[in-house]
């Protein structure tokens, strides 16, 4: 069982503190639209692994590997512009603290900025994404546990107006997948309360702000 902090598009300032630390974690997992260097200060306050997916906000970083110790972007070294110490997720899949998660970032494309896909391209990237969970799963016999989206499903938490309307092919990703969770962002609630959702067996919870999971692991019975 792993003690979880998911954040994702405001920063809350209490976590931007030494007092941070009285959350006993195991993983960070940020769901998107946040400093990345707020990313690293949890990552070094907490002394834990960072597990993230960039929104539709932040930095482009597709194409960026890290080879012999330093960064290669098409190939030749470079500087990573992402959070120091954290791991992307988008379009793959990631064990971290006994967890398997899969990363689907970005929104659905509302303008020209970064991070963002029409509904063909999120559904080629979950295909993808669904691909390597089942020979990940083939191998060791273990499922996903989390699906960290920046972007919700299509009517489970997203809302009418264009930028902020979820991805229709996030239920068959849940669906090939089966994650015990999704967690997403994007979705500002402005002070209500938001309640976590179902989509089939998994559930759905929109971690904008912060919260606290504790999430079991296929490897330990959870």
């Amino acid at each position: 069982m792993a003690r979880v902090l998911a954040v994702a598009d405001e920063v809350v300032d209490t976590l931007w503190t030494d007092r941070v630390r009285r959350h006993r974690v195991d993983l960070v997992l940020a769901a998107g639209d946040l400093p990345f260097d707020y990313l690293e200060f949890l990552v070094d306050a907490l002394d834990r692994p960072c597990v993230f997916v960039p929104g539709n906000h932040d930095r482009d970083l597709r194409g960026y590997r890290p080879g012999r110790g330093l960064w290669l972007r098409d190939g030749l070294p470079d500087e990573w512009p992402g959070p120091a110490g954290a791991t992307n997720a988008d379009g793959t899949v990631v064990d971290v603290a006994g967890l398997r998660i899969a990363g689907l970032g970005g929104s659905i494309r509302y303008n020209d900025g970064p991070n963002q896909w029409t509904e063909d391209q999120q559904a080629r990237r979950a295909r993808k994404v669904a691909r390597v969970a089942a020979r990940r799963r083939r191998r060791d016999g273990r499922g996903v546990d989390v699906l960290l989206t920046h972007s919700p499903a299509r009517d489970v938490g997203d809302a009418a107006d264009p930028a902020h309307r979820g991805f229709a092919c996030l239920h068959d990703a849940v669906h090939r997948m089966r994650p015990k969770l999704l967690l997403h962002g994007h979705i500002h609630p402005y002070g209500t309360q938001v309640p976590d959702r179902r989509l089939g067996e998994t559930l759905v919870v929109n971690t904008v702000g912060f919260r606290i999971l504790e999430i079991g692991g296929h490897g330990d019975g959870g």
